[in-house]
């Protein structure tokens, strides 16, 4: 008989099961089309609809602004509603949005689709974790690292297919980019159709061995620390309008540096979150280890900014090394507060409105989608001495939330019990 495979030597259980698996591809395909689209929007609304720099920071942080709803509009929802139908309406009205963007170069309708797209993206993002969180239970953490893993692995794809499209320069080429980001919600509103709706957030918590009423009962608008965590997170979350605007502007206007940087520096942000963020969330799968990760998080952060600043300071070469180190050091800040974000934001909510608390908690990544291309834009129109404090800033922002954590901790037994990352 061939010997049974030791625990060790098994593949790595992935959390949530048959549906967990099936949410994953979901992911991965909602991120290839996101990807194509990412990757060239800005030069997209630069080259083809003829908009300025201010143009385009002020058409992103306005979509940013109506976004910021889609965060606790989607988690109230998903407390009261079917998760999966919800999660199936907001792919199709992002599907609408995009295709929308096509049909016009008039400023104001490009401002009201992105919003609208805004809108739906936010409160998809959102209830994707409540989902992951519903399903998962304690692995969460896990699921969570192999869900953005998935989630990069798409982005790396439509990245590297952007890529290929800016070769050819064309306008039909940037437009057909954009209609795959259309069609890949489209794609992803079909698949959830097939998945189980997952479990409530009282269930897992008896599950847990959790009671409703184990918990404090206020609800997050009155919950001082955690409205102040999220606003710390709210700057945390800056590197996503790093990649999504501050590289691919600070490329577009930088003498000698070539354009196809931007695209492929996105891959290179997707290949590092594929490799490294599943073993990078072992470090951070309970509170406390969460909550260490901080110091080498503010670290990446201020590493990011002097890198950019540098590199406005040499030639083509230096740039272009300067350009990558930066973007090396704001993908590991990234993955770090990924990691940090997902056991903090869950383990201080109580289990019986874990809905509604990531729904404020998901305001901290639409607000930073609203004033993130403000700063950015701020930080390019200022030069190396912006970027600079850009990194210096989000660092000592790090710091705050490290003390804001501990104090918390210390003062209510909100925390959950320590989760361990299942390796079986």
């Amino acid at each position: 008989m061939e010997a049974k495979p030791r625990a060790a030597d098994r593949p790595p259980r992935i959390p949530g099961g048959h549906d967990g698996r099936r949410m994953l591809l979901v992911t991965f395909l909602d991120r290839i089309g996101s990807g194509l689209w990412a990757a060239v929007s800005v030069l997209y609304f630069t080259y083809v609809s003829g908009l300025s720099i201010a143009q385009v920071g002020t058409l992103a942080a306005v979509s940013g602004a109506i976004g910021i709803a889609g965060a606790p509009l989607g988690g109230r929802i998903a407390d009261r509603f079917p998760l999966t139908r919800v999660l199936i309406a907001l792919q199709l009205l992002r599907a609408l949005a995009s295709f929308a963007l096509l049909t016009t170069d008039h400023y104001p309708l490009l401002l009201a689709f992105s919003a609208v797209g805004s809108l739906g993206d936010r409160a998809a993002s959102v209830l994707t974790k409540l989902y992951a969180t519903r399903i998962a239970g304690p692995d969460r953490v896990r699921y969570q690292a192999v869900n953005r893993t998935a989630s990069n692995a798409g982005w790396a794809l439509g990245g590297l297919a952007a890529a290929a499209a800016l070769t050819l320069g064309t306008t039909a080429a940037y437009r057909w980019l954009l209609a795959g980001d259309g069609l890949s919600f489209i794609t992803v509103a079909l698949l959830t159709l097939t998945c189980a709706e997952p479990p409530s957030t009282t269930r897992i918590a008896a599950t847990a061995g959790d009671t409703p009423h184990s918990r404090p009962q206020t609800g997050p608008w009155r919950d001082r620390t955690y409205l102040a965590y999220v606003a710390t997170e709210m700057v945390l979350f800056l590197d996503d309008t790093v990649f999504k605007i501050g590289l691919p502007l600070w490329i577009a206007h930088s003498q000698g540096v070539p354009h196809g940087l931007a695209p492929l520096l996105l891959v290179l942000n997707s290949v590092m979150v594929v490799a490294h963020q599943v073993p990078l969330a072992r470090y951070g799968t309970t509170t406390a280890a969460a909550r260490k990760l901080l110091a080498p998080l503010s670290a990446a952060f201020a590493l990011g900014g002097i890198a950019m600043a540098l590199s406005a300071t040499g030639g083509t070469v230096q740039a272009v090394c300067l350009l990558t180190t930066s973007a090396i050091a704001f993908t590991l800040a990234e993955m770090i507060h990924a990691t940090v974000s997902w056991e903090l934001s869950v383990a201080l909510a109580p289990d019986t409105a874990l809905g509604a608390y990531l729904g404020v908690h998901g305001l901290a990544q639409s607000a930073q989608r609203s004033m993130g291309p403000l700063v950015v834009t701020a930080a390019i129109a200022t030069g190396p001495l912006g970027w600079t404090a850009f990194g210096t800033a989000i660092a000592l922002t790090c710091a705050i939330q490290h003390r804001l954590v501990r104090d918390r901790l210390r003062l209510s037994p909100l925390s959950v019990p320590p989760v361990t990352v299942s390796e079986h």
